[in-house]
């Protein structure tokens, strides 16, 4: 997780909850694949499909607020977004993102500079940086690093316990 990488930006806004992130109806089918094509249906139908592995979203604040559907992050990371940057998130989103893999990224400035479709470099713990300006972002604490590292809470604890 401490490796450099390039994303492409897609934005949303503020207040991002679960349901837009993934409506309630589609938690109906049994596996995370099923449910992929439905992410942010509601706010843009078509961005389930648009969205690359190793691609990035940059939002505003309260990403993840609503219900605590753990599904949420797990079709975020299911996409193949490396992280989510945003100005702040719901704290039972954040640790379901951390519990599942995902990396976030709190920042208060790169929101109002991107532009969609645009790449940015992050080096996770460092800084991001986009057209030329770095945007400095705090390192997550050893232990969220290294579940983020083994690829969800579960992943860290068998490896952490010689299971894997």
């Amino acid at each position: 997780m401490s490796d450099t990488f390039n994303a492409k930006i897609w934005v949303l806004g503020d207040d991002i909850d679960t349901d837009i992130i993934l409506p309630t109806e589609y938690l109906a089918f049994e596996t995370v694949e099923e449910m992929k094509p439905y992410a942010f249906s509601p706010l843009r139908p078509e961005l389930a499909g648009l969205i690359k592995p190793g691609d990035m979203i940059v939002a505003g604040k309260n990403f993840g607020c609503g219900s605590s559907r753990e599904q949420a992050p797990e079709v975020v990371k299911a996409l193949g977004v490396s992280c989510i940057v945003a100005k702040s998130f719901a704290r039972i989103f954040f640790r379901n993102a951390i519990n599942n893999g995902l990396l976030l990224i709190e920042n208060n400035d790169l929101y109002d500079a991107v532009t969609e479709g645009d790449e940015a470099k992050v080096t996770p713990g460092k800084q991001i940086v986009y057209n030329g300006k770095s945007y400095e972002i705090a390192s997550l604490p050893d232990n969220l690093m290294e579940i983020l590292n083994a690829g969800g809470l579960v992943k860290a604890m068998r490896k952490r316990n010689g299971l894997d």
